[in-house]
């Protein structure tokens, strides 16, 4: 005999469903109910119409409320009409103190009076109120609440603690490794990722694993995202995609059930890539910095460091992450097995800018006189995402001008306006023109005198962003090395602006302050991080000036005593004097110079690298080797 089958249960949705046309058929009957109900007029209009004799017949029906009838003649009377009654039938509100006088009216008027008692009169009222609750609250439950969304588009309570990962979509445009420019060694890393997926039996044959965590580390706009992108693009397996903040939220616990809902997903569709950007949002080290940590974001890392590398791992789960403090990551996030393998993305160096920049102009028409390899040279130290915008910027300012194809002169300005800023509406009197052209040109002409200095590429007094005027110089980027006679070079032509007002207006001005705050940070990094003082030695000395919220330490100004601290002031002071000294010097030595390159930058604004050696560079000149000496080694 075959078991009983168990029965079947209704579904909520159901009950409700039939909750809901009930419901409905109780307001169509209400609503029938209103209508076909007399009309109510007020205590005044009715005294009115029983003062003038206009009603046949009224029935009191308890103490706050009658039924009427008019005569059959009375509905057109002045009376009916400015009560605004529409048929003989009628309905009033009374006034229990005034009843009797009422009746006494209508007896008068010849009128038939009754009155009834209705004990269940309120019943109206309060069906309709019952009715209009019940309705509401079925609407809500079964219209409104299930589309109550949180921030991340999940339902009010269920998608609350879901993961709100965004799975790659390859139906829409994709990024592959042919459009990351440059970066052969982090896109061989992420090669070997894909490959793992593809064809796991490869690795394995020889008992090799991928490891489970990349982290991408460099600094911002360098294309750590859009590596991921590209490898998100090349792999044949589902992706997943977070941003680190997405995690933590306002109640304890909801982060973690974010991640174990992600890894959950993840498990479910394995092999495939999770992708956190900004890790360090939820990565930080736990306990350090100031005040603490949070308990939601230590619970979250928690979760993510089992879920990665704990009781139950998972070898078929990939997890790239994306950061530009991998200083303030947890040491257990970054130990084999969870994060083990970083892929540093540095800037690049020029043959790395040209390729960007081949990237990035290859949808815009460019003019004969664009030399890519020109610009890739003298933007160091852009990133990516900066020759991105600098393309951009360049390609808007020839369609501002009506132009069909981007000039070079286009490039030059979008560099300007990247760089610098855009231009100010201030004008400079001509003598506010010739104070900035001196301490301008005493950076260009100090730079350009010492030998181990880097050299001027563009002198300009035109107004832009926070300056009122810019000295711009190319760096040596093929040189990694750098030593005492550099730094002191460079300190020298930080003062050359303080140094040529001094000697041309005995004075100085407020615009020294950026060059003093830069001058004073070199050199005191000379004396406590790099040991090129004789007075200090070969030591370190860390001064706490990083965010105290993000280090390990917050107590790193207190590692050395007051009396060495008083003499790496003293060096420091030292330093800069030297610095200021040699500037002075100088420029009292090139006066000349100095008053040809002033006036040449007065008459045309600004200089480019080509013009400035025109100017500095007479025969009768030698470059001055022997003004910065070295530290004894």
């Amino acid at each position: 005999m075959p078991p009983a089958r168990a029965p079947r249960k209704t579904p909520a949705v159901t009950y409700a469903g039939w909750v809901g046309l009930l419901l409905l058929f109780g307001l169509l009957a209400t609503a029938i109910w209103l209508f076909t109900t007399p009309k109510a007029i007020p205590y005044s209009q009715l005294l009115t119409l029983a003062k003038a004799g206009r009603i046949q017949r009224a029935i009191f029906i308890g103490d706050d409320r009658m039924e009427a009838d008019l005569k059959p003649d009375a509905l057109d009377s002045k009376e009916a009409k400015d009560a605004q009654l529409k048929s003989r039938t009628f309905q009033a509100d009374l006034i229990p103190a005034y009843n009797e006088k009422l009746t006494q009216i209508l007896t008068d008027a010849g009128a038939e009076v009754e009155h009834r008692n209705d004990p269940f009169a309120w019943l109206g009222n309060t069906f309709i109120i019952l009715v209009c609750v019940a309705a509401f609250i079925v609407i809500f439950f079964l219209f409104i609440f299930p589309r109550m969304r949180d921030s991340m588009g999940g339902p009010f309570i269920n998608n609350y603690i879901k993961s709100p990962a965004r799975r790659y979509d390859k139906t829409k445009a994709s990024v592959t490794f042919n459009d990351v420019a440059d970066m052969e060694n982090a896109k061989s890393e992420m090669r070997e990722v894909v490959e793992f997926l593809r064809d796991p039996q490869k690795f394995q044959r020889l008992g090799a694993q991928v490891p489970k965590g990349v982290l991408l580390v460099g600094p911002p706009g360098t294309g750590k995202t859009l590596l991921a992108r590209a490898c998100a693009g090349e792999a044949d397996v589902p992706f997943y995609s977070i941003n680190g903040a997405e995690f933590i939220q306002l109640f304890v616990g909801v982060g973690a059930s974010r991640v174990r809902d992600l890894f959950k997903t993840a498990k479910e569709n394995a092999p495939c890539l999770i992708f956190i950007d900004e890790i360090d949002a939820v990565g930080r080290m736990r306990g350090a910095g100031l005040g603490g940590g949070s308990d939601e974001r230590e619970q979250t890392l928690n979760q993510i460091l089992g879920e990665m590398d704990g009781f139950q791992p998972t070898d078929m789960i990939i997890v790239l992450a994306a950061t530009n403090r991998p200083d303030v990551l947890d040491p257990a996030l970054l130990r084999p097995g969870r994060f083990v393998r970083h892929i540093t993305v540095d800037r690049q160096n020029w043959q790395g800018r040209l390729a960007v920049l081949k990237v990035h102009t290859r949808n815009k028409p460019l003019a004969a006189d664009v030399d890519l390899e020109a610009i890739a040279r003298q933007m160091t130290g852009m990133t990516g995402a900066d020759l991105r915008n600098l393309a951009n910027e360049a390609a808007l300012l020839a369609t501002r001008e009506g132009k069909n194809k981007v000039e070079r002169i286009d490039f030059d300005r979008a560099a300007d306006r990247v760089l610098i800023g855009p231009k100010r509406e201030e004008v400079l009197s001509l003598e506010e023109k010739r104070v900035t052209a001196y301490h301008e040109a005493g950076h260009a002409l100090v730079a350009w005198l010492v030998d181990e200095a880097d050299k001027p590429t563009k002198l300009s007094i035109v107004p832009r962003g926070r300056s009122l005027g810019v000295t711009m110089f190319l760096f040596d980027e093929e040189k990694y090395h750098r030593g005492a006679r550099y730094f002191k070079a460079r300190l020298a032509w930080f003062m050359g602006g303080r140094a040529a007002e001094k000697l041309v207006y005995q004075d100085f001005s407020a615009g020294v302050e950026e060059d003093l705050r830069q001058a004073t940070k070199v050199a005191r990094y000379m004396v406590t991080h790099w040991g090129m003082s004789d007075r200090v030695g070969p030591m370190s000395l860390p001064i706490g000036e990083e965010h105290v919220f993000l280090g390990k330490e917050i107590q790193q100004a207190h590692d050395f005593s007051e009396g060495m601290a008083q003499i790496v002031d003293e060096e420091v002071q030292k330093l800069l004097r030297e610095a200021e000294q040699t500037a002075l010097d100088l420029l009292k030595q090139h006066r000349d110079l100095l008053d040809r390159l002033v006036e040449q930058l007065l008459q045309k604004e600004e200089l480019s690298g080509a013009e400035i050696e025109q100017v500095l560079n007479p025969p009768s000149v030698e470059r001055n080797n022997e003004a910065i000496t070295a530290v004894p080694r």
